[in-house]
């Protein structure tokens, strides 16, 4: 796999992520220790995103 395939990855993933924190943080029963975890994810994935784009 390609560094830029790579990326891309990296980055559909993040955006999935976000579409779903999006959507707890909207849903009338949040799980605030989910949502903490997805938000430590998507951290992770673009702290990837940079070190890789360098």
């Amino acid at each position: 796999m390609s560094v830029s395939s790579h990326v891309q990855e990296l980055r559909r993933k993040h955006q999935a992520l976000s579409d779903r924190v999006e959507a707890a943080q909207r849903g009338p029963s949040t799980d605030d220790l989910a949502i903490k975890e997805m938000k430590l994810e998507k951290l992770r994935l673009k702290e990837q995103i940079e070190r890789l784009g360098h």
